[in-house]
């Protein structure tokens, strides 16, 4: 069965278009005995249990295709009188009345199932008027045939959870009654399926809500049919086979696994791409294997050991690539890498923001060497200025200031001439003297 096929089955569960016409059930406990049976016209059920039954029939019919829901066919000896197929055949077309071989069915459910808890056997009987559709989906209003089928649906019952409530009778707070509610259905299956919108007696469709342990003993005992994996099992399978022959210890192995992924769902891409959706899925044979693992330089003794890991494990029923690919890992790969990126690209801006810091530091230090020179030089000249007012302001206390050569000083003798004190300056031919600035000869 596809999806478009599923969803107009599970469309017709409704309040208002659910057309089920017997519902029956077995209780049966943790000691696998059977505790209860019961049966009855589902139209006649009270209001809150009709919703509740509807609501699990609805779980039996949800999920994904190819993890909670799984086409299964069945063998040709489970065909003929007293396979597993007959007794469904049987069945349906007692319309659940025959109480006999309701109780058979219930013991060869109790056989198979393997179940620790206490859990509730339902079976829904329906019949659906299949109107003849055009080729864009438009119904026409005239009946195809009638697809007479079953639900199963096993739900666990378990112990409410303890707490305190209100006693009435008591008038008081105290711990509550614990009772055994069902849950959702665990396990279910379709029969017969609704393949191509027709009846097809020769395969089921099978419903678990737990995709990583389904109870394949149910599929093989229960039903007869061979063990198809989930979804969930053939990704865990294969990336178990793959961190074994790649090191589950080795720290690139994860990376390793994401690039074998990412290669698979983009080969899955371009499959889709030439491929109509009612075709085939795109399977991870040998030859698809050994290109994928290939491109992403695995060694050719890695390759040939996890096919042969691959072969061993998933016999003629290769996995579909589709199923093996880890959506969420790939999803959070994306941002990973997209952060790497980013981090990348804030180094890159990091090293050149540190490279203009340290070209403007340089240009800093030359300014600041400049301008201590300068510094370094007004002091200087500061200082000189300061000599030279210094010496301004001593001139200004002597009357006379003489502004002789080095070698002229020691010349310069005191002398008294008629009773006065004179400085007596020797002047040779080619000498001459300034006095405040005007040229004297002598």
């Amino acid at each position: 069965m596809n999806k478009k096929e599923v969803l107009e089955l599970k469309r017709r569960l409704k309040k208002d278009q659910a057309t089920f016409s017997r519902l029956v059930g077995c209780y049966v406990d943790c000691n696998h005995e059977k505790v209860c049976k019961f049966g009855g016209k589902f139209l006649t059920l009270e209001e809150d249990e009709y919703y509740k039954y509807l609501e699990i029939s609805n779980k039996v019919l949800s999920g994904t295709l190819g993890n909670n829901l799984l086409n299964l066919q069945f063998p040709l000896e489970e065909e003929e009188v007293g396979g597993r197929q007959q007794i469904l055949m049987a069945l349906r077309d007692s319309e659940l009345n025959d109480e006999t071989l309701l109780d058979t069915y219930y013991d060869l459910v109790i056989d198979t199932y393997d179940e620790a808890g206490n859990y509730l056997i339902l079976l829904y009987l329906d019949s659906y008027d299949v109107m003849t559709r055009t080729k864009d989906n438009i119904n026409v209003d005239e009946s195809e045939e009638v697809y007479k089928y079953m639900l199963c649906a096993i739900c666990p019952v378990t112990l409410s959870k303890p707490g305190l409530g209100y006693l009435e009778k008591e008038q008081r707070i105290g711990a509550r009654i614990r009772d055994w509610v069902v849950g959702a259905p665990e396990t279910g299956f379709l029969f017969p399926a609704f393949n191509d919108r027709s009846t097809d007696i020769h395969s089921t469709l099978f419903y678990t809500k737990n995709t990583k342990e389904p109870h394949s003993e149910f599929m093989t005992n229960g039903l007869g049919c061979g063990v198809e994996r989930t979804a969930t099992e053939q990704k865990m399978a294969f990336h178990s086979i793959v961190r074994n022959v790649l090191g589950a210890e080795d720290e690139s192995t994860d990376d390793k696994l994401l690039d074998i992924q990412q290669n698979l769902s983009e080969m899955a891409d371009d499959y889709a791409e030439t491929h109509d959706d009612d075709d085939d899925p795109f399977i991870l044979d040998n030859e698809a294997m050994n290109k994928v693992l290939s491109d992403c330089h695995v060694s050719e003794e890695k390759i040939s050991r996890i096919e042969k890991s691959v072969n061993e494990a998933f016999g003629d029923k290769p996995p579909i690539a589709a199923n093996v690919i880890d959506s969420k890992a790939l999803a959070a790969n994306e941002i990973r890498v997209e952060k790497l990126a980013l981090e990348s690209q804030v180094g890159d801006l990091t090293l050149e923001l540190n490279e203009k810091n340290a070209q403007l530091e340089e240009k800093d230090s030359v300014i600041q060497e400049k301008n201590n020179q300068i510094e370094e030089r007004t002091s200087q000249l500061l200082e000189k200025q300061e000599e030279i007012d210094n010496y301004t302001a001593q001139i200004k206390t002597y009357d006379v200031v003489l502004h002789v050569k080095p070698e002229k000083a020691s010349q310069i003798h005191a002398q008294v001439i008629n009773g006065e004190k004179c400085l007596v300056i020797p002047m040779r031919e080619n000498e001459n003297a300034t006095i405040n600035g005007v040229n004297t000869n002598l």
